[in-house]
């Protein structure tokens, strides 16, 4: 934002260099160990209580468990080791679960490990990216603020495929930052590898940050424009040879010998990149239902529109901090607008600005499915804006503008804290209480000018810091302790989630029943409806399990024919009634129907089962 300085004239907040101010100021000595207890608090955080969700969601813990035990599973992302069909995502999250439990031993630690560790990765690289621009205040300012969103400490110590998109594409910034030093190819090929690898972790959510990577090197490299042209090109190619490698080799190898995509229609990873989970999630289908399903159900995602972010679905996990980051971005882009093409300053409110605005209002408008999780993506743009307004803003107080919008954003994120902790009313409601007059205080303290005594000044900006992070690191620190299970967690005190499967707990999972798939010997112990079934029965028995159908049983795969020969070919124990699935354009209803007609039930742990090693009752 550029107000170190203020220039000839008054009416305005002159430019300085943000590099030139990092490089000549060195590095001071308490920066390498406050960032250091930065990180080291970051990670007890993450990883405390890291077991208490359990498995968290089953589906992907299935998918993890059948990479532990098969490495075309692994490849695949395959939602069993028999690698029948895989999860609906790429699998590049569950690369990094599933090497951990190799290395050891499948368990729900070793599944969470690698996304806590993303976490402490993420905000370390935050820092960083913070730090070569504004300097390391407002770097361990945005690592903080990025450790303590309570949606992160969701995703960091859960096991959906969020927690490395969000590392993957700090990443990507990171080397962005890095790019603009000397306009340095390299660095921007690193941008475009992360990027790519992002694609490989949740598909085209990864490019929601890219116009706002082209953006800035595209106006503050230092560079002539043609060359700057040519780099981007080049980072273009970078992305797409790390996300097609994937891609090519799953198109290369041959279908009867790899499991069926799940939730594409045609079998492809890209019908799915650009369909499931691609156009159908802006603009809704009919396997995306959205905002609209249920009639705006709160779970995917509320009504649409500009205040989406700040409403009942998403507000408690990201807002919290969002007023004061627009707040920034506006003022830091209208003090920098007569700064040179190659201010630092403004080059950074352009990246974590336009990261921060492309996804939230892709996010507040689009009109398929969205969970209030998927905000996490939003964590570290919010974070460094705040983090880069705030420190630029104190550093320039002296300027009245300056000032004024420095009280705003701390009267905007104290009036819009109390807002939020009011929505949880029973849960410490002292909170709120004592964040409201020590937002007047710190307010009225700017406003009057107390920063220029230099002990009051040092106690106005702790308090500054407080007031902005008490509430969200109260929220934090209360959802880290919880555990979350389910496809549809949430952040808070009631550790709620939503959806289907959790922990193990997910189908039909009475002891009898598992037991007696424990003792099967055949390539599937078991098969039934939908990953909801599968993977509780998989997760507990520890033996390998169709989930018929794929996540909601909808997809064709196996078809009925595959699993008449797998029954032939006496490959498959058990057929567990129940699950997700019907007569749509999956297999799951056809199979079932066959099943019932030609073997006998029983009933196991008030389970209905059917011996498929037992014969046909009829032909």
């Amino acid at each position: 934002m550029s107000t170190a300085a203020v220039s000839s004239d008054p009416a305005r907040l002159g430019p300085v260099p943000a590099a030139a101010r990092t490089r000549t100021a060195g590095r001071p000595a308490w920066v390498r160990p406050s960032v250091a207890v930065l990180l080291v608090a970051t990670a007890a955080l993450y990883l405390w209580n890291l077991s208490a969700s359990g498995y968290a969601n089953d589906f992907y813990a299935m998918a993890v468990q059948a990479g532990t035990k098969n490495w075309e599973a692994l490849f695949f992302g395959s939602l069993d080791p028999g690698n029948v069909i895989t999860v609906d995502k790429p699998p590049a999250s569950l690369w990094l679960m599933a090497l951990s439990g190799r290395l050891l031993g499948f368990s729900s630690f070793s599944m969470l490990l690698p996304n806590a560790l993303c976490g402490v990765a993420s905000v370390a690289l935050l820092h960083a990216a913070v730090r070569r621009t504004s300097g390391p205040l407002a770097g361990l300012l945005a690592g903080a603020a990025l450790a303590l969103t309570p949606v992160a400490a969701l995703m960091f110590k859960f096991n959906n495929p969020d927690a490395l998109l969000v590392l993957l594409m700090v990443a990507g910034a990171y080397c962005t930052v890095r790019a603009l030093d000397r306009a340095g190819t390299g660095w921007l090929l690193l941008a475009g590898v992360a990027l790519g690898f992002g694609f490989l972790t949740k598909m085209l959510q990864a490019f929601l940050v890219l116009p706002a990577f082209a953006l800035v090197y595209l106006v503050a490299a230092p560079a002539g424009l043609g060359k700057r042209v040519l780099q981007l090109a080049g980072a273009g190619i970078a992305v797409v040879v790390a996300a097609g490698w994937w891609i090519v080799a799953v198109a290369l190898w041959p279908t009867e010998s790899r499991p069926y995509i799940g939730g594409s229609t045609d079998n492809t990873p890209l019908e799915l990149a650009f369909g499931y989970n691609g156009l159908s999630r802006i603009f809704g289908g009919e396997r995306n239902a959205g905002g609209g399903f249920g009639g705006g159900n709160a779970m995917f995602g509320g009504e649409t529109g500009l205040l989406r972010m700040f409403g009942s679905s998403f507000g408690l996990e990201i807002s919290w901090l969002l007023p004061a980051a627009l707040v920034a971005l506006v003022a830091g882009l209208w003090f920098t607008r007569f700064a040179p093409r190659l201010d630092r300053s403004r080059a950074a409110l352009l990246l974590w600005g336009g990261w921060t605005v492309v996804t939230a209002l892709v996010f507040s408008f689009m009109s398929g499915t969205i969970h209030p999780y998927y905000t996490v993506a939003l964590a570290p743009g919010i974070a460094g804006l705040v983090a880069i307004g705030a420190i630029e803003l104190w550093r320039g107080r002296h300027n009245f503008a300056a000032r004024i919008v420095l009280a705003l954003m701390v009267a905007a994120t104290g009036v819009w804290d109390f807002i939020l902790l009011d929505r949880t009313p029973e849960w410490q409601p002292w909170l709120r209480w004592v964040l409201l007059p020590l937002t007047a205080a710190v307010v009225a303290g700017l406003l009057f000018g107390l920063d220029r005594i230099r002990r009051a000044g040092i106690v106005l900006a702790v308090a500054g810091v407080c007031t902005g992070l008490l509430a969200p690191a109260a929220y934090t620190v209360v959802t880290a302790g919880q555990g979350h299970s389910g496809s549809l967690p949430t952040s808070g005190p009631s550790g709620n989630s939503m959806g289907f499967g959790g922990g193990v707990r997910g189908g039909p999972t009475s002891s009898e029943l598992i037991a007696l798939l424990k003792q099967t010997t055949t390539k599937w112990s078991a098969a039934t409806n939908g990953s909801q079934s599968a993977a509780g029965l998989a997760l507990n028995s520890d033996t390998a399990v169709i989930a018929i159908g794929g996540f909601n049983g909808g997809d064709p795969a196996p078809t009925l024919e595959q699993f008449k020969r797998y029954v032939a070919d006496g490959d498959i124990t058990y057929y567990v009634s129940g699950g997700a699935g019907g007569t749509g354009r999956g297999g799951s209803g056809e199979i079932a129907t066959w099943v019932e007609q030609n073997f006998t039930p029983q009933t196991i742990g008030g389970t209905t089962v059917y011996d498929l090693t037992s014969g046909a009752t009829t032909g």
